[in-house]
């Protein structure tokens, strides 16, 4: 544990971590309802020695193998708007099994959040074989964003290179910055369509300036444009 933000108690200096419990048993058996409360009980007392508040207590009755389990998808929720910082389960089986397992293990490690297990009576430690898979799936990740970026930036190139001027054409670059823009500038579709660009860096173009945007999009409403105004073209396939 970072010895610079925590202090020996597991509190953030001047705020309380908080903590979600989940427990899971995987059929309706009368005798797993006894399972769960167990769960339950063991678990309030290993956040408690860790010094955690138990923002809420989550049990279902799911397979591990099932990503869209109602109690996953309200801690997910919880995670982001509660500021919850661990996870609190019995063992890693209970988290998931098999690719559910690991899909869940990555987005928890993503959001920051850590997982402390009864097995271990602290933090989750996953094994070897689990940590290499998570390793391949963050490099594979960090690459596709490498792509997606090095592609907008492409598209972005070639249009200047084509004689576009974003600051001129696109009058609103700069306003509510951040936030996903969803009208789609057709005018500068036209216009990008014009000098040569195909879809994709013309979407690419328009994702690097904020313009929330998808091939397919440009490509409909280029069309769309064509139709309603009797434009003799040629695109008549997706580039």
């Amino acid at each position: 544990m970072n010895n610079i933000y925590y202090n020996t108690n597991n509190v953030l200096e001047g705020v309380v971590l908080k903590a979600i419990i989940y427990c899971r048993v995987s059929t309706e058996k009368q005798s797993q309802e006894t399972s769960l409360a167990r769960q339950a009980e063991e678990l309030k007392a290993l956040s408690e020695r860790y010094h955690f508040q138990v923002d809420d207590t989550i049990c279902e009755k799911a397979s591990g193998y099932d990503l869209d389990r109602p109690g996953i998808l309200e801690i997910l929720e919880k995670i982001k708007d509660h500021q919850i910082q661990a996870l609190f389960i019995q063992d890693e089986t209970r988290l998931g099994r098999g690719n559910a397992k690991i899909v869940l293990l990555h987005v928890l490690y993503k959001l920051g959040v850590k997982i402390y297990t009864i097995s271990h009576q602290g933090e989750l430690q996953i094994s070897e074989a689990d940590s290499m898979v998570l390793k391949i799936i963050s490099l594979v990740e960090e690459y596709q964003r490498k792509l997606h970026n090095s592609k907008i930036k492409r598209g972005m190139e070639r249009a200047v290179r084509a004689g576009y001027r974003p600051e001129q054409n696109l009058s609103n670059r700069g306003e509510n910055a951040g936030r996903d823009r969803k009208e789609v500038p057709l005018e500068e579709i036209i216009r990008l369509r014009n000098m040569g660009l195909t879809f994709s860096d013309i979407a690419a173009t328009l994702r690097g300036f904020g313009y929330s945007v998808s091939k397919a999009t440009v490509h409909r409403r280029y069309q769309e444009y064509c139709q309603e105004n009797q434009v003799n073209h040629r695109d008549t396939h997706v580039n």
